[in-house]
């Protein structure tokens, strides 16, 4: 097979049907179907086998979140790209081909994000990839705007892991998904080691996939979630920026945390924040920091400038909503 679509799961029973029916309706067909289920206590094993006969089951014996699951998945499987798929998507005809076509385009493309649409307002998008600035925070790219204005190719600074393809091949050069992470982030992180080896990220307007979201977590902004969030983010900074880069950047990141937590204290968890923030410095010394090497110079000097403009273009779309 060319192409092996992963997709972790715990619990999600309710959305087996409308993923898998829609992966036997595609366009492109040089694929197989691995499902990582981690230790789930509903049917979901039961109904997928039913809904997809062919398809590969990993079963694990705990719940050891997305970071493990779609690891196992990569690990399992020699081909050539690995799409990896939430499981309460549904996805459009040509999505598969698209992000193909799209990888396709050049060797130095790490990932390639698809266009996530919200799936219950399918005027909306849900995600167009993310962008993450100087300030330490990542945004989602086009959330809550429409579908129309996110219709060009465009380089992003990472691919949404709910939706996207990679060169399985680069994973055995920069690393796999950092289990320390969990959940959430973790695209972030293994995008920005890829572009600090040279390779890129694009989002592909013709790959469309269906998003309901937060479909094993809950709600958009839950605890859960928001600790894991604030942890995952200092170490993504820890292990990605050499020394001096962490020092010139430390004032916008610390910056960038007040206006987290003030944003957090509006939605009544400041201390759920502050708790994952906490727990994040105490446990840096779990992280495997990026080993600098001078030869990536160029790359690292590349990042910091994206990372600064990133900013301004949420700066930008800041002003575009008011």
């Amino acid at each position: 097979m060319r192409v092996s679509i992963i997709i972790p799961n715990y619990n999600g029973e309710k959305f087996m049907k409308d993923c898998l029916e829609s992966l036997k309706k595609q366009t492109y067909d040089d694929f197989d179907v691995i499902l990582v289920d981690n230790a789930s206590s509903d049917n979901s094993i039961a109904v997928a086998e039913e809904i997809y006969p062919d398809i590969k089951v990993i079963r694990l014996d705990n719940n050891y979140g997305f970071s493990r699951a779609v690891n196992e998945g990569i690990k399992a499987t020699y081909a050539k790209y690995v799409i990896l798929l939430n499981n309460d998507t549904e996805s459009d005809p040509y999505f598969v081909e698209k992000l193909v076509e799209g990888i396709e385009k050049s060797p130095k493309i790490f990932s390639c994000a698809s266009k996530m649409i919200q799936f219950n307002n399918r005027e909306l998008i849900d995600s167009a990839g993310d962008y993450y600035t100087i300030i330490g925070c990542t945004f989602t790219r086009g959330y809550n705007k429409k579908t129309q204005i996110f219709n060009k190719d465009v380089l992003i600074f990472s691919s949404c892991a709910g939706a996207a393809i990679y060169r399985r091949k680069v994973f055995e050069k920069i690393g796999y998904f950092d289990e320390l992470h969990f959940a959430y982030l973790e695209d972030v992180d293994v995008a920005y080691r890829a572009k600090i080896n040279g390779y890129v990220n694009k989002y592909i307007a013709d790959a469309v996939v269906y998003h309901v979201g937060s479909g094993s977590s809950g709600s958009r902004h839950n605890e859960f979630k928001v600790r894991l969030a604030a942890r995952n983010n200092v170490y993504l900074n820890y292990k990605n920026m050499p020394i001096v880069q962490l020092v010139i950047n430390y004032p916008f990141i610390l910056a960038g945390k007040i206006m987290k937590l003030v944003f957090m204290w509006r939605k009544g968890l400041a201390k759920v924040y502050v708790k994952g923030v906490v727990e994040g410095y105490k446990t840096l010394g779990k992280c495997k920091k990026v080993r600098y090497k001078k030869e990536n110079i160029t790359n690292y000097l590349r990042i910091e400038f994206e990372l600064l403009a990133n900013l301004f273009v949420k700066i930008g779309d800041c002003i575009d909503k008011r």
